[in-house]
């Protein structure tokens, strides 16, 4: 199983030089990769509210986020080989031409270690901002996909959908991996993980129980094998929101938070179910929250892994 980490890429702690220092240091550790999230907005009067709070309020954090691509290409000139990850690209905020040019740039100064996790949102005030609308953005994801696949696999390039067209065109620039970077997707509602099983190359959930990752999966696998596809190719990138406490929690806690031994006991759970790999954001654990404390939870994790 394939272990990450997220780059320091919101708050007080999203610096130049801690970007360099996480990733640099991840490497070092021996971690397979490294991931960044999309965050465009910090409502001050949400018309959604965030399901992590109480109140439904965002975490400050997200008042100071980093381009997620961007802080991936600067990661990758920092870095030789660990992988690069998005988790996720919110795609109602992109049209699929530019963003299919700005991850392929990535793949290839990167020698081919992107990785694309894709999500459909859920802020009212980010759709409104972008003109996007979020009754459309399923069938809208359908399309999109399938754009990226034909820029990135075939020259010259044509499309024509409902809602995206390219006329024939040489875009000659490829990503490094064929057919073309691993595509996964955040997907839960019964359409999306449709959209998994025939279109992605697998799935990449945060905050499910392990017996709910299982079912899922099973029923991903069923419709994957129902549309065709082989149904063992379809890869598990689980994310894990860590949220460390000096003290066991209850049964009641959300899974990766609690005492270093919950948190290890998840992280068996999930090997046992067969992910193919774990990745952990510390972003929000309380003994995270200064770049000398998120290098030190990073070591502590791989030690723990």
């Amino acid at each position: 199983m394939r272990i990450g980490f997220a780059l320091p890429q919101m708050g007080p702690i999203a610096t130049p030089k801690t970007v360099t220092q996480v990733a640099q240091k991840a490497e070092a550790l021996g971690y397979d990769s490294l991931w960044v999230l999309d965050r465009l907005l910090y409502p001050v009067k949400p018309q959604t509210p965030y399901v992590g709070t109480p109140d439904g309020s965002l975490p400050d954090v997200y008042k100071r986020v980093l381009d997620p691509v961007e802080t991936l290409t600067f990661a990758a000139a920092h870095t030789t080989r660990i992988a690069l990850g998005t988790s996720v690209l919110d795609i109602p905020f992109y049209h699929p031409v530019v963003l299919a040019r700005q991850l392929t740039t990535l793949d290839v100064l990167s020698g081919g270690r992107l990785r694309v996790g894709f999500g459909l949102g859920w802020s009212k005030d980010e759709f409104d901002a972008v003109g996007a609308s979020a009754r459309e953005r399923g069938r809208r994801a359908d399309e999109f996909i399938k754009v990226l696949k034909a820029i990135w696999t075939t020259d010259p390039v044509e499309f024509h959908g409902t809602y995206y067209h390219v006329p024939r065109s040489v875009i000659g620039l490829k990503p490094v991996q064929k057919p073309h970077p691993p595509i996964y997707l955040a997907a839960y509602a019964p359409a999306a993980l449709k959209r998994a099983a025939t279109l992605a190359n697998g799935w990449l959930p945060v905050g499910v129980p392990v017996e709910g990752m299982a079912q899922m999966m099973t029923h991903l696998r069923e419709m994957a094998k129902a549309a065709g596809r082989d149904p063992s190719t379809l890869e598990l990138v689980v994310r894990a929101n860590l949220h460390v406490t000096a003290q066991p929690l209850g049964a009641d806690r959300w899974i990766f938070s609690g005492s270093l031994d919950q948190i290890k006991a998840d992280v068996d759970r999930v090997r046992a179910l067969g992910a193919n790999e774990v990745f952990f954001d510390p972003t929000f654990s309380p003994d995270a929250q200064t770049a000398e404390a998120y290098l030190a939870s990073m070591e502590r994790i791989r030690r723990l892994v």
